[in-house]
């Protein structure tokens, strides 16, 4: 989850940077080499095929240290002997091993190289273990800046949580840290002081008292999972639990908070199963029957991570007691609670390549709000909801960034991303049509990594249209489309400006008192005998200016 303020600039398409001094984009942007190596699939990542971690770590709050293993099993795709394993400064790799024996490592900035001695044979399945350790980055304003953030709570007790959207889980443990190849399943062992307990992915399987008076807590997770997905969150918690009754049976929703807001979250976490039954209507099943569903408190605002979303605002309504839309209806829900479990649907479910296709997460999480008023209030108060986060929106760059160099798109992300879909459905005009969509996307590309094209080509399928340039115009250009219109000799003219070539959406109008459906084009049309005293109106939901011309 990022914030709708947090615009990152881009203008100019690159499609390599691999200097060592890096690539200057435009006066905002510079990429590195470390940027490709973080961003691209290298030829030290494409051979192997990662099946399975498991996470061994030892989380000291005393001097705010990690250090531990993480063992990768993988499948050899082509037979190659050099891997790329990332982990990033100022964390080190102590030792790698694999068959019992030591690996002779190269180290490149945030890039590991591991010369594999054993034959690499296509098709084996074969293991590595990375030894690791040291002090990693603190997060400075997690989640948008993560890392580690090491505090205290009010009765002086760590707690600890990770963040690392985009930054990369290699921020705080080794792994293939490129979002195109997710881990099958993972097991997760943290081992803390013993006053504490560690909440992380999936199920917890075991709690080991050990005897130099620490406990290592032991989670599964038994579905394919995003490496900033992977979280560990520790503190003094306390736990309640309750059954939620889904499309796909029960659902095991646990909830974590510091003692002293237990009662408190009692009351407020009623917004999950109201949040399960809308999205579970729209989107389809929750993802992740298999693996629970966990909210759990943290020492920032909250972040989308799989089976275990953190939460950190203030048990309030709305984005910390703000309305984020500015009409009323963002202050009937907690903000974090929805938005951040919208991303089981869209982040964790269904999951970009390429962090520039961030808006694939975030649009259609932004869009998930509205649902959610919608479901509860009323079609007019989702659609009064979305409208209301126009206001956020800039319009100085682009939706989608710069591929391979993991470099994230426009804010506009946000409130633009879900005022397109918003729009889209205008055009789709069949709410029930909409919604099987909606639902379709995520039977169709479940527990997948994805590409915009794939998104924007299942669309049009399933809509019915080419909406090549539709897509064009809100997700790679910063220009409102705008509906112009005149009237000459008692006929009414109208077409789209500034707009991509062939830009030729249909759009809603109401023409003195009455709805009818115009086809603008580049060229203007015309409309013989308009109404005396013209009224024209477009309707509110298409997300278009609309300018009367002389």
């Amino acid at each position: 989850m990022k914030n709708y303020l947090n615009i990152i600039c881009l203008s100019l398409l690159l499609s390599n940077a691999t200097n060592a001094q890096g690539l200057l984009g435009n006066k905002d942007e510079f990429f590195t080499r470390q940027d490709s190596l973080r961003g691209s699939i290298t030829k030290e990542r494409v051979w192997w095929d990662v099946k399975y971690y498991h996470l061994d770590i030892k989380v000291n709050p005393a001097d705010s240290t990690i250090s531990g293993s993480n063992t990768i099993r993988y499948k050899v795709l082509n037979s190659y002997k050099r891997m790329q394993i990332d982990l990033q400064e100022p964390l080190k790799i102590v030792k790698v091993t694999q068959d019992g024996k030591e690996l002779k490592y190269k180290r490149e900035g945030n890039v590991f190289y591991i010369d594999l001695v054993a034959p690499q044979n296509t098709g084996e399945i074969k293991e590595v273990i990375i030894f690791y350790g040291g002090k990693p980055k603190i997060a400075v304003n997690p989640p948008w800046d993560g890392g580690i953030t090491w505090s205290k709570d009010k009765n002086g007790n760590p707690f600890i949580a990770s963040s690392c959207q985009g930054l990369g889980a290699s921020v705080w443990w080794p792994n293939k840290d490129h979002m195109y190849d997710e881990v099958d399943d993972m097991l997760i062992s943290v081992n803390v002081p013993k006053n504490l307990t560690d909440v992380s992915n999936g199920r917890l399987q075991s709690v080991i008292d050990m005897m130099d008076g620490t406990r290592t807590f032991n989670w599964y997770v038994s579905n394919p999972i995003n490496n900033y997905g992977v979280n560990i969150n520790i503190g003094d918690y306390v736990s309640f639990s309750e059954v939620f009754k889904g499309e796909k049976g029960d659902l095991d929703c646990d909830y974590y908070v510091l003692k002293y807001n237990l009662e408190k979250a009692k009351i407020h976490f009623q917004d999950v199963p109201r949040m399960l039954k809308a999205f579970e209507h729209w989107f389809g099943p929750y993802p992740f029957y298999e693996d629970s569903y966990k909210l759990v408190e943290a020492p920032y605002l909250g972040m989308e991570h799989q089976s275990s979303v953190t939460y950190g605002n203030d048990f309030k309504k709305g984005y910390l007691g703000t309305d984020l839309s500015g009409t009323g209806w963002g202050l009937k829900f907690d903000f974090l609670i929805i938005h951040e479990s919208g991303h089981e649907w869209f982040a964790n479910n269904i999951t970009y390549k390429d962090i520039a296709d961030m808006w694939i997460h975030e649009g259609f999480t932004n869009y998930s709000e509205s649902l959610f008023v919608e479901y509860y209030y009323g079609k007019e108060a989702g659609a009064e909801y979305v409208r209301g986060t126009r206001k956020g929106i800039k319009n100085k760059k682009t939706i989608i960034g710069h591929y391979e160099v993991n470099n994230e798109g426009s804010g506009d992300m946000y409130p633009k991303g879900g005022n397109m879909l918003h729009t889209l459905r205008q055009i789709v005009n069949d709410d029930e049509k909409w919604r099987t969509i909606l639902r379709g996307l995520n039977s169709t590309f479940y527990h997948q990594t994805v590409t915009t094209k794939q998104i924007e080509d299942y669309l049009s399928q399933q809509i019915g249209l080419d909406l090549k340039s539709f897509f064009d115009q809100y997700l790679r250009d910063i220009r409102i489309p705008t509906f112009e219109y005149k009237v000459q000799d008692n006929n009414l003219e109208y077409r789209w400006t500034n707009c991509v070539p062939n830009f030729n959406i249909p759009v809603k109008v109401n023409i003195n008192g009455k709805e009818q459906w115009l086809k603008p084009q580049a060229e203007w049309i015309i409309m013989l005998k308009t109404p005396k005293d013209l009224k024209l109106e477009v309707d509110k939901d298409f997300y278009v200016n609309a300018i009367k011309s002389k």
